[in-house]
């Protein structure tokens, strides 16, 4: 069985993974301001002012914004 890798930094690799977990809808946990969050990747958003991934919360399905710099850590689920 193959480990979950963490991401605590923004590097290529973890970019590269955020972007396959939207292509494929996958979840991803991810870490904000000392609250985890476990959404299902929607959209990365590369606009003007900052780069930021959507999700979706699976039981409410409510969208919600989590701009990349704020990020502490993240993780893409199986």
């Amino acid at each position: 069985m193959a480990t979950i890798r963490e991401f605590t930094s923004l590097t290529p690799d973890a970019l590269d993974a955020l972007e396959r977990a939207v292509r494929d809808r996958r979840r991803v946990a991810l870490r904000r301001r000392g609250t985890e969050y476990v959404v299902v990747a929607e959209r990365l958003d590369t606009g003007e002012r900052e780069e930021a991934l959507q999700g979706r919360l699976p039981m409410t399905g409510e969208i919600l914004d989590f701009p990349l710099r704020e990020l502490e850590s993240f993780a893409v689920l199986p």
